[in-house]
Order: C-alpha cells, then sequence, then structure tokens
C-alpha cells in the first residue's frame, strides 16, 4: 500500500498535467457535491413542505365532515355508534389522496360509561400514533402532526400522522389520526438524487477529460522542448522544434530553435579553435624537440667543459642546462595535456598491488625529500591492495603528490596511507606545512595555477602536474580529492575501482583529519620530523593514513618536479 502511494505521489509531483488534471477534478468533484446537496436539500424541503399543506388540507376537511355526520346521526346506542362509526371508518380512508390509514380511539380522560369500542383500519401500525401525539392532540383544538418512518417489509417508508378529536354521540370525546405515506414522494426525490448524481458523474468525467485534453496541449510542446534540450546537450546539435501556428506555444518554439542555432554556431565555433588550439600545441611540442635535442647536445658539451670556463660562463652553462631540463619538462607535459584534450589518452591497464606503486614513488622521492629534510611515514595494509591499473600513469600520480607534499611541507613529516575496500583502493597523502585556504583549493587543479605566484619553483615544476594527476584518476573511473587549511597543511586521496566498470560511491580512506589532534598537535609532529633520522629506509618505513584527496604533479620524468599549489 504504501508502494503503491508513494509511487502516486511521484507521479503527481513529476506531472504538470497530472497536477492540473487532478487539481481541477477536486475542484470540480467538490463544487458538483455541494450543488447536488443544494438541490437534493431544496426538492426535498420542497416535497415535504407541499404534501404537509396538502394533508393538513385534506385532514381538515375530512375531520369536519366527519364531525358532522356525527352530529347529524340519531343513533342513540351504544350498538348504533359503533355501527355508525364501522361505516363511516371505510369513508375517512378512501377520502385521501393517495390513501391513508384512519384511527378512531378513545380519549384517554373520556370516562362516559357507554361502551363504544377503538377501531382502525391497520391495527399494526397503532404503534406509531406516540404518547407526545396523543396529548397534544387532546390538550389543544385544531390538528396536531408528527412525522414517522412507516414499517415496510424488513424497510421502511417516510409518513405523518396527523391527530385531532370528535366528538361521538353518547360516547364522548374520541382522538382521530390519518396516516399519510411519503413514499411516492420519496420515490420521487430518490430519483432526482440519481439524476443529479448521473449528471454530476458526467459533468465530472467531462471536466476531467477537458483538464486533462488543455493540459496536455500546453504541457506537450514543453515535453518535447525538454526533450529536444536533453538531445542538444547529449550533442545532437542539429535538433529543433517543430513549429505549428502562429500562437505562444510556436512562438516560444521559434524562439527556441533560434537559441538553439546560435549555441550551435557558437558551440562549432569554439569547438574549431579548441582544435586549432590543441593542434597548435601539439605541434609546436613535437616541432621544439628537434631543435631541443640539438640544442640539448650542444649544452651539455658545453657543461661538462665548465671547468675550464671563467666563474661567470661556467654559471650560465650550469643554468642553461637547468633551464633546459625545465624547458623538456614542460614540453612532455604539454605533449601529455594535449593526448587528454584530443581523447587519445590510452590507459594501459594491468592487475597491481598498489602498495608496489607507492613503494616505487616513495624511492624516487627519497632524494628531494633528505634534501628538504622531510621524513616520510608510510602506513600499508597488510592485505594486498590489487586493482587494474597502469602502473606508469599511477606511479606518476603518487610521485607528484609527494613531490608537492615534500615541497610545501615546511620542514614538517608527511605521512602516505594506503588501504583498500570491496570496491577501491586508495592512498592518502597528508603533509603538516603552509596547507591552503578554501578559495585555493578549488583551484588547485587549474592548469598552470599557482597559489603563491611569487614562491620560486626550487624544484624546477610546470604548473601542469596536478592537471595531469586527476585526467589520469579520472582515465581510471577514480576520484582525486583535495582539502586543505591554512597553516595546518593539506591532504590528497586518490581512489580507484578494483575492476573496470566499478562506479565508486565511497573511499576505503577519509579525506578530513580524523581527530582533532590531527590538526592541533602539528607543531609537535614538526618537532619529532626534527631528528637526526629523518629519513628511514623503505624497507623500513612506519605507515600512517587519512582520507582520499586530489592533487598531483606533472609526469613520468623527474620525480624533483613540484605541482601548482
Amino acid at each position: 500500500m504504501q508502494t503503491w502511494v508513494r509511487g502516486g505521489v511521484g507521479a503527481w509531483r513529476s506531472s504538470i498535467q497530472l497536477r492540473v488534471t487532478s487539481t481541477a477534478l477536486a475542484i470540480g468533484v467538490l463544487a458538483v457535491v455541494v450543488l447536488s446537496a443544494y438541490l437534493s436539500g431544496t426538492i426535498r424541503d420542497g416535497l415535504f413542505d407541499q404534501r404537509i399543506d396538502q394533508v393538513l388540507t385534506e385532514s381538515t376537511r375530512s375531520a369536519a365532515q366527519a364531525q358532522a355526520t356525527l352530529t347529524s346521526t340519531t343513533a342513540s346506542t351504544a350498538p348504533q355508534v359503533q355501527q355508525l362509526l364501522n361505516d363511516m371508518l371505510p369513508a375517512l380512508q378512501a377520502g385521501g389522496s393517495g390513501g391513508r390509514e384512519v384511527f378512531l380511539w378513545r380519549s384517554e380522560g373520556n370516562d362516559t360509561p357507554v361502551a363504544v369500542l377503538d377501531i382502525s383500519t391497520a391495527p399494526q401500525l397503532s404503534s406509531l400514533v406516540t404518547q407526545s401525539l396523543r396529548e397534544a392532540t387532546t390538550e389543544g383544538e385544531g390538528l396536531r402532526w408528527q412525522s414517522v418512518a412507516i414499517p415496510q417489509g424488513k424497510a421502511t417508508v417516510p409518513g405523518v400522522m396527523v391527530g385531532t378529536t370528535v366528538e361521538v354521540p353518547v360516547a364522548g370525546t374520541f382522538e382521530m389520526y390519518f396516516l399519510y405515506s411519503f413514499e411516492p414522494e420519496q420515490q420521487t426525490l430518490s430519483f432526482m438524487q440519481r439524476v443529479l448524481a448521473i449528471a454530476g458523474g458526467v459533468l465530472i468525467t467531462f471536466l476531467a477529460v477537458s483538464t486533462w485534453t488543455l493540459a496536455r496541449q500546453v504541457v506537450r510542446p514543453v515535453q518535447r522542448a525538454a526533450q529536444v534540450a536533453e538531445r542538444l546537450a547529449d550533442g545532437h546539435l542539429d535538433e529543433r522544434l517543430l513549429v505549428k501556428g502562429t500562437d505562444e506555444m510556436a512562438t516560444l518554439a521559434r524562439s527556441f530553435n533560434e537559441m538553439a542555432a546560435s549555441l550551435q554556431d557558437q558551440i562549432q565555433r569554439l569547438d574549431a579553435l579548441s582544435t586549432v588550439q590543441r593542434r597548435f600545441v601539439s605541434d609546436v611540442s613535437h616541432e621544439l624537440r628537434t631543435p631541443l635535442t640539438t640544442v640539448r647536445m650542444a649544452s651539455e658539451m658545453i657543461y661538462d667543459s665548465r671547468e675550464g670556463f671563467d666563474p661567470v660562463v661556467k654559471r650560465s652553462a650550469e643554468l642553461l642546462v637547468t633551464q633546459l631540463d625545465r624547458f623538456e619538462d614542460l614540453l612532455a607535459d604539454l605533449l601529455e595535456i594535449s593526448r587528454f584534450d584530443a581523447g587519445a589518452a590510452i590507459l594501459d591497464a594491468e592487475s597491481l598491488d598498489l602498495r608496489d606503486v607507492v613503494s616505487s614513488a616513495i624511492d624516487q622521492s627519497m632524494s628531494l625529500a633528505s634534501r628538504k629534510g622531510v621524513w616520510l611515514s608510510v602506513t600499508f595494509d597488510d592485505e594486498r591492495a590489487t586493482a587494474d591499473m597502469d602502473r606508469r600513469r599511477v606511479e606518476r600520480v603518487v610521485r607528484n603528490l609527494l613531490v608537492n607534499a615534500i615541497e610545501y611541507a615546511d620542514n614538517g613529516p608527511v605521512e602516505v596511507r594506503v588501504a583498500k575496500s570491496e570496491t577501491a583502493v586508495a592512498v592518502h597523502v597528508r603533509d603538516y606545512g603552509i596547507g591552503m585556504a578554501k578559495d585555493q583549493v578549488a583551484h588547485v587543479f587549474d592548469r598552470f595555477w599557482r597559489a603563491d605566484p611569487a614562491r620560486a619553483r626550487t624544484s624546477g615544476g610546470t604548473g601542469l602536474g596536478l592537471a595531469i594527476s586527476q585526467e589520469d584518476a579520472l582515465l581510471h573511473g577514480g576520484w582525486l580529492d583535495v582539502w586543505g587549511r591554512p597553516g595546518l597543511g593539506a591532504a590528497f586521496r586518490l581512489t580507484l575501482p578494483r575492476r573496470a566498470g566499478i562506479v565508486l560511491s565511497s573511499s576505503p580512506i577519509d579525506l578530513e583529519p580524523e581527530r582533532p589532534s590531527d590538526v592541533i598537535d602539528v607543531d609537535a609532529r614538526r618537532h619529532e620530523a626534527a631528528g637526526p633520522s629523518s629519513l628511514p629506509d623503505i624497507d623500513d618505513l612506519d605507515t600512517p593514513g587519512p582520507r582520499p584527496g586530489e592533487r598531483g604533479t606533472a609526469d613520468d620524468h623527474d620525480a624533483s618536479q613540484e605541482g601548482n599549489r
């Protein structure tokens, strides 16, 4: 039952046509019910009042005729009076329209010794003459009446009991009652109520059909517009609405088509411009490799002979080699970005243990950590964290996260954790350095974006590492998340599905710190990391861990590059 109710409520909320129809139907039903009740009550009261007037008129006339007959009679004995009453009773019964029952009873206060028996045309209905009606009849003059329910089989029909008194010769005062049945009037009222019900049903049906049809005429173009809008959003830019007539809906359709045409033109122009830009970046990157190789060979020869140069030329040779390294890194990143933009990036996935990939990335980052004096703390689960992944790309992402954390650790520790669940594996990299503000977190994956443009790139980063890392994560169907607070450090979490086709809904590791102490005790963690043995052997690495985060650095060249934080 609840399922049906929820389904009905859901359909009502999702359909304007259904809401309009149901609202109009509810209003129509209420109006029909109120109108029918008013008409039925009016007809009932009219029939009743008309019949009551007729009944009282007939009863007055019959009572007067009966009294006249009794007054003019010559009967002087009880048997004669009894016979007179017996003869008069059928005439009184036949004197009413539609038939009636007559009761002649000695009044309760009549103590005349003449024995005249009570008579009636329907003794079985004598109980309908109530005591209150008898008292009202004997105490006052004129007619008294009371509504009664006349038994008729297992049912009852409405009626009216009318009472008055007559003086019977030698027998004293008698009560005369006329019982009228209102069954014909009840049948007329029932017929009118059936007619009203049928008319109301027809009216409600007509209202529902007409409202549904009218609402459909309005809603159908809107539904068609929504379908075309969805097709346009899916990339079918040639979709258009069918325009018919000159009404408001036709005007809306024409305006929609003009908007779609304008959007198509703009998108095509932007797509063409984007294609030209991607081709330009790719072509320039490829074309620069040949002269760069030549310059590289010449610079290496100069660099190898630098000891014979004067100090200024020697320093120039060293700067030339360093900048050529950065230039090559930038070209490699640009080529990688252009492959992602062109949709040409290919995933070479195989089943690997994420712990092995992370260990390899840590090995490549140890020299930078040693130069920076940063302590690396690693936590691995005992069980294998296997997943289908591209080793080169995942290792590049983890290496970029490590380089980022080391660069911005501000002499604090860097914690790495690997964990798994039934559907996902994750690696979490946390530092306790300068951190990031919330508005900086929103831009951390933007290309060439830097939180502090004035900060020198001490390790030669290109500013594309995090953008490439995010693309690598998305290529795997995974997540790259980030958390940061100024002065409290930052955390990045890479989450990957264990098998292709799995849609991630959660990560095995939380992104943000779980306990207040994780945030508050930053100085203590930095103090612990300041000891002489700040870099243990990779086989002895201790391993703590946080939640999933997104932050990365460039591609698979030297691990000494930094991200764009």
